[in-house]
């Protein structure tokens, strides 16, 4: 029993090593930085495909369970994004959403005519030109307090 344990031990680390290999390199394709308790993510490629969402998505949720539920996911760098990206993001905004939190997107200028309007997704989301604006939008100005 203790051989075949030890075999099936070997097989499992030969398994995750590959899998480490495999994944060199693509987080450089995603930024993420935290400021003032908010999360800024950074797109950083020219294609948003399935195989980049599930990653993508996967980072994100660590982030969800580590409390980060006010998401800014920057898309300055993507020119396009597929369906399986965009339901990703819809994935995303309703989990932050049921968790009192919101997601902002930025630089979406650049998909006029994506998946994101033909899905008519482009109509959740809150939409900026900048990550420094999406920012500004979490904070309530003091006017809205006394009224």
């Amino acid at each position: 029993m203790i051989k075949n344990e030890e075999s099936l031990m070997a097989q499992l680390l030969g398994f995750l090593e590959r899998k480490t290999i495999s994944n060199e390199g693509k987080m450089d394709n995603f930024k993420f930085r935290h400021h003032c308790g908010y999360l800024i993510s950074s797109i950083e490629m020219q294609k948003a495909t399935f195989q980049e969402a599930i990653e993508f998505k996967s980072l994100i949720d660590d982030e969800i369970e580590k409390g980060f539920y006010n998401i800014v996911i920057s898309l300055n760098e993507c020119e396009f994004i597929d369906s399986t990206f965009v339901g990703v993001l819809v994935v995303i905004w309703k989990k932050v959403r049921a968790k009192g939190g919101t997601l902002k997107l930025v630089k979406l200028g650049r998909f006029n005519h994506s998946v994101l309007h033909l899905t008519g997704a482009i109509e959740i989301f809150e939409k900026y030109d900048s990550i420094e604006e999406a920012l500004a939008s979490f904070i309530t100005p003091i006017e809205q307090y006394t009224n």
